[in-house]
């Protein structure tokens, strides 16, 4: 890898971030602000509310309206965060790793696997680094369940349900509510790239799949509601339910094993604390209440589990080491490739 043009390995990691929307606000500015390995030097986005907040929130970094005014800053800059909408990701991250720029894609990856494999060869090709935003590889839940089946409390593990759902009739209110299918839209391309990695994460590659979508109201036919059903490699079926207008949701976590089984509701809440103002120094940043535990157990006898803490700031943390050659990458874009087959395959065949 290329060593950080016109920077030092002490120097801050000089970062834009494309897109000022719920990814850009919530997700990435907050957490590139709060660690030091980075500087957050310029801000993409041309709508004149979100320029005024962003300016409010980060008096210190340079607001310009278009990739193209990014770009024309190449020179001053190591790092370029995709937080826009996937159609958009291959041509920016193209022409980002043109300018010499690393590049972290939001997640959908891409809209295809071919455009995902061409990204991968550029970036190689470049010499610079490419990652994907798989945060909830961080989420408390996550890790707490990956340390359990880690130690072995569950027994072997022989099933693994995992949901998304929430209770929004009204849609997401951004691009998620009108992205066609082929412009990386529908609940499986978006929810669908976060359970399907975290299954891969526990459990291994995939062996064979299935899917059921439906679309209900979507105006452009993307699926609003679907199932997955994974055999991993290693025998575990993982079954995940992705879902925005679920009048009940379902537990986040129902995993069976051979010796106990571990069950737990709610999601994870990082981001509605991010996105309330809280900042990852906050001591309450990342905990979750103990009426949110999960329990670890047998029927009749069960226990809580205290969660890990949600630690979304690791994925900036570990990819300022792997940008100074001392580390690999949080997240590498040949495993959100493996993710993005998954669902292609699932796509042809729904």
């Amino acid at each position: 890898m290329e060593t950080l043009k016109g920077n030092t390995a002490a120097a801050p990691i000089r970062t834009a971030v494309v897109g000022f929307g719920i990814s850009g606000k919530v997700f990435h500015t907050p957490l590139i602000a709060a660690d030091p390995d980075y500087s957050l030097d310029v801000i993409v986005t041309a709508d004149p509310d979100r320029l005024a907040e962003a300016a409010k929130l980060y008096p210190h970094a340079r607001i310009v309206p278009t990739p193209e005014a990014l770009f024309a800053l190449a020179g001053d800059l190591d790092l370029v965060v995709l937080g826009t909408p996937p159609a958009t990701h291959f041509d920016l991250a193209a022409t980002a790793i043109a300018h010499g720029l690393h590049v972290v894609v939001d997640k959908p990856f891409v809209t295809t696997s071919a455009q995902g494999k061409e990204l991968i060869s550029r970036a190689s090709d470049a010499g610079v680094q490419l990652t994907v935003f798989q945060n909830r590889r961080w989420d408390a839940d996550f890790l707490t369940l990956q340390k359990l089946v880690r130690e072995g409390a569950l027994g072997e593990v022989r099933s693994f349900e995992s949901r998304f759902e929430w209770w929004r009739p009204e849609g997401f209110g951004n691009w998620r509510d009108t992205a066609a299918l082929a412009d990386g839209g529908g609940i499986l391309n978006d929810l669908g790239a976060h359970l399907i990695d975290q299954a891969i994460q526990l459990f291994g590659p995939v062996a064979d799949s299935y899917g059921e979508t439906a679309n209900h109201g979507h105006p452009d036919g993307a699926d609003t509601e679907a199932f997955v059903s994974l055999l991993h490699e290693s025998g575990v079926r993982s079954r995940l339910w992705m879902n925005g207008k679920a009048a009940q949701v379902g537990a986040r976590f129902h995993v069976l094993g051979s010796q106990a089984g571990y069950t737990k509701w709610g999601l994870d809440g990082q981001e509605p604390a991010l996105a309330a103002g809280m900042t990852p120094s906050d001591p309450a940043y990342g905990i979750d209440p103990q009426t949110h535990w999960g329990t670890l157990g047998i029927d009749g006898d069960q226990q809580p589990i205290a969660p890990v803490p949600g630690a979304y700031p690791l994925f900036y943390a570990e990819l300022a080491t792997a940008l100074r050659g001392e580390g690999p990458l949080p997240v590498t874009a040949s495993e959100s490739l493996d993710v993005l087959k998954v669902i292609e395959e699932i796509h042809a065949l729904a």
